[in-house]
């Protein structure tokens, strides 16, 4: 009996040093830290010749109207690097074959990958270099710089043409020395026929350098090497890389001048402009007209109700970028020229330049569409398109009331995860879509003038559905108030972040103690506690819903640890789409999710009509200012300026150079503002 102290402070250690080792155990480990930001906070970069975390690998997807590439770079421990060149001409389609699944027709684009056989071989006095890598920028385009070799420095740049079919890798050859260098280049053409949907393709490799150039001390010598595809009634693209540069950069100056963020926090502010550019360049040509899609290496030239009428649609009239309004309106278009019968739901996607609708299930598109397009037409302040789109805004409406069921709340057949994971039949993410679209309509309805009996039949639809949303998913999970996410689901999920989004704070603690405590992990918010599945959209909804909801300083450090992971880490430099499916593609959407914490969860702003918005500024108490400036809601030149002065806040609003607002107000107070 004498040993029975020891043993039991001996069991108790043993269990607490297990419960530890479990609750590690399933956290990953955190990223380490590649690449650091440079001093204008637009570029990111990798200083090869210093790291010692080698090998690595890392791929980033770039895009534009007529191809996306996504380049995957690796470096070995001898600072050798390769690149592999994987590159998707989406209107291009391919047969596919009669022993393949029906599903490949979705993905049937003509793509090629190129790895480094290609390259041209440069000479001197005998010896190929083959210099060693030395660092690498990615600042909307993806360059190399070599380490110097025989007195000369090698740089290569990736980008893609903005109109046509066609990756460009174009090469600097820098001398560095007190004398000529005279080299011969050596380059092997390339070209492949392929019969495809609409005729003869050809792809083909080019490289417009000289067989052999004199650099003279201090001078460089550039040429380009084209991977390009076209059809063979085309002509051949000849597009040279200035061209090309020119406009790839003509369309990041589009990028960093509008909706420029301004934090202290340099990590957020470059995700913020990185995020803008993904978001943005994901634009196909289609016989829609521009449209966005995800990209991803599986999604291109289609619209997603999810990802194109809910995530990236509503946040392009915050930029102003006019392609980018162009490909979200044709979105909207098209789901409401295939408005199907009375009683039918909506496809969820049309897919191959629109030709294939998809797919068999309903995953509450309509409260997706509710939501996404009345946001879109509430930002862009434009009644002529509010009234064209309204149709579809009423239909999603209509036949969300016409789905629920006996407590109030949406049927649907699964969520926007499409059956990875149970959702039952009626599940908290269309519901409360379906609510924000209400809220949203009412706004709409007001902006064009309806009869006042259809905005109050909205609102009084929203307030209803909000009561049966607590009262059928409201719930206690390991004694934490939240909510299930359907009947008979018993644990958290990432999901339960949309009543704040929505405005819904009625279980807020609760909400907020569930996402950052029970399922918060290295890479952002889990699906579910334990299974270390993350998709970064319910991370970014999380973010953007925990701000609205006035958790600040509660989500700051997590949105600050977020942000340096994907700038900075080892999967970089964009939010990514999942893990493990798929393996963190860069998809489009996401980024625009990113930049939507910003404009509608810390500043709060909800556009209200064509000349009002409604503006509740949640600032961290870390932060002394912040400013967002070129927002172009409403059609308007918007600019936000906030200044931290006690427990108070000060905030300039102006519309161009005019101030429309310049006053002290309260943290979290919800001010109007009229054009």
């Amino acid at each position: 009996m004498r040993y029975l102290p020891v043993i039991l402070m001996f069991l108790i250690m043993a269990f607490v040093f297990c419960q530890v080792e479990a609750q590690s155990g399933s956290q990953a480990i955190p990223d380490p830290l590649y690449w650091n930001i440079s001093p204008d906070q637009d570029a990111i970069t990798w200083n090869v010749a210093e790291e010692n975390k080698l090998p690595h690998a890392d791929d980033i997807e770039m895009s534009g109207q007529r191809l996306s590439a996504i380049v995957r770079y690796e470096v070995d421990k001898q600072k050798n690097l390769t690149i592999n060149r994987d590159i998707i001409f989406p209107q291009l389609r391919r047969f596919v074959g009669s022993s393949e699944p029906d599903w490949y027709n979705y993905r049937a684009y003509l793509r090629r990958s190129f790895d480094d056989r290609f390259l041209p071989s440069i000479v001197f006095e005998d010896i190929i270099l083959q210099p060693k890598l030395d660092s690498v920028r990615i600042d909307g385009i993806l360059t190399f710089f070599h380490s110097p070799i025989e007195g000369m420095i090698i740089e290569r740049a990736l980008f893609p043409s903005m109109t046509q079919r066609q990756m460009v890798e174009k090469w600097v050859i820098r001398n560095i020395s007190q004398v000529e260098k005279r080299l011969h280049i050596g380059h092997t053409a390339f070209e492949q026929e392929e019969k495809g949907m609409h005729g003869v393709y050809k792809v083909a490799i080019r490289c417009d350098s000289k067989p052999e150039v004199v650099i003279e001390p201090g001078e460089d010598y550039s040429f380009g090497l084209y991977f390009s595809a076209g059809m063979s009634n085309e002509p051949d693209v000849n597009q040279c890389f200035a061209d090309a540069e020119k406009e790839r950069k003509a369309f990041l100056h589009v990028m960093k001048n509008n909706l420029v963020l301004k934090s202290p926090d340099p990590v957020i502010n470059t995700l913020f402009y990185f995020s803008k550019i993904r978001a943005s360049e994901s634009i196909f040509e289609t016989k829609m007209g521009l449209v966005h899609s995800p990209g991803g290496g599986n999604y291109y030239a289609g619209v997603w109700a999810n990802d194109q009428v809910e995530y990236s649609g509503p946040f392009f009239p915050w930029l102003g970028y006019g392609n980018a309004n162009i490909a979200a309106h044709n979105a909207y278009k098209h789901f409401l020229k295939n408005i199907p019968p009375e009683g039918e739901f909506i496809r969820s996607s049309f897919e191959m330049e629109g030709d294939l609708p998809c797919c068999s299930k309903d995953r509450g598109d309509a409260a997706m569409i509710s939501y996404g397009t009345s946001q879109f037409v509430l930002a862009l302040g434009d009644k002529k398109i509010a009234e064209e789109l309204w149709p579809l805004i009423e239909w999603s409406i209509k036949y969300c009331n016409a789905n629920l069921n006996g407590h109030g709340v949406v049927l649907s057949d699964t969520d926007e995860m499409e059956g990875r994971i149970p959702t039952g039949n009626a599940n908290l993410a269309t519901s409360s879509l379906y609510y924000g679209g209400l809220i949203n309509a009412a706004r709409v309805a007001r902006m064009l003038d309806k009869k006042p009996a259809v905005e109050k039949d909205f609102l009084r639809k929203a307030k209803k559905l909000e009561t049966a949303i607590d009262n059928y998913f409201g719930t206690t999970i390991d004694a934490i108030e939240t909510y299930r996410y359907f009947d008979g689901h018993q644990t958290f999920r990432h999901w339960i972040c949309l009543p704040l989004v929505m405005g819904i704070q009625t279980r807020k603690e609760g909400t907020l103690n569930a996402l950052f405590d029970k399922l918060w992990a290295d890479n952002g918010i889990l699906v579910e506690p334990g299974d270390n599945v993350f998709w970064d959209r319910g991370t970014l909804y999380a973010f953007r819903g925990a701000f609205k909801a006035g958790a600040a300083d509660r989500a700051l450090g997590r949105l600050s640890s977020y942000s340096q992971s994907r700038l900075l880490g080892k999967r970089v430099p964009y939010a990514v789409e999942a893990y493990p499916e798929y393996g963190m593609r860069h998809l489009s959407a996401e980024s625009a999710l990113y930049c939507r914490i910003f404009t509608e969860g810390i500043l709060g702003i909800e556009p209200l009509g064509q000349d009002r918005f409604k503006i509740t500024p949640q600032i961290p108490d870390s932060w002394d200012e912040l400013s967002l400036t070129s927002c172009k809601i409403l059609n308007r030149d918007l600019n936000f300026f906030i200044v931290k002065k006690n427990n108070n806040i000060h905030m300039m609003v102006s519309d161009g150079d005019r101030i429309v607002w310049d006053r002290q107000i309260n943290m979290g107070e919800s001010l109007e503002i009229e054009l």
